[in-house]
């Protein structure tokens, strides 16, 4: 159920919004193990010419460049699984972008599971909920 926000250097492109966030769900479900049909992507794009790195806009380095925010509940995934997971990421968007600045950025919230969830309930509940059914 992670929550999932991108951002990208360039014109708004329905198409390559449809891209970004099918590549960024398949990662997230090959990588972290987070189920595909309730991950939920957001996609946002900003000029070129006001976003920068190491002083000079990404228009000046002729690159583009990329921001991904996704949160997680705490716990649930290992060091080794976060690592390839940064990894895939900013070799998708190598793909989907070209040429993308060094200095593109991935963070992985890991946050408790009682103050995460959707539809109204926590992670936590969900996870009491389920411990409780199987017993």
């Amino acid at each position: 159920m992670p929550i999932i926000t991108i951002s990208v250097t360039g014109k708004p492109d329905a198409k390559l919004s449809a891209a970004i966030a099918k590549e960024a769900t398949e990662i997230t479900a090959t990588q972290l193990r987070k189920d595909p049909t309730i991950t939920a992507v957001a996609v946002n794009y900003i000029d070129p010419q006001h976003w920068f790195a190491g002083g000079k806009s990404l228009a000046e380095h002729g690159s583009n460049t990329f921001w991904l925010d996704i949160k997680v509940v705490d716990g649930t995934n290992t060091k080794l699984e976060l690592e390839a997971y940064l990894k895939a990421i900013f070799e998708a968007f190598g793909r989907l972008l070209g040429d993308v600045h060094e200095e593109s950025y991935a963070f992985v919230h890991e946050v408790p599971a009682s103050a995460y969830g959707y539809g109204g309930k926590t992670q936590e509940f969900r996870f009491i909920s389920g411990r409780l059914k199987a017993a």
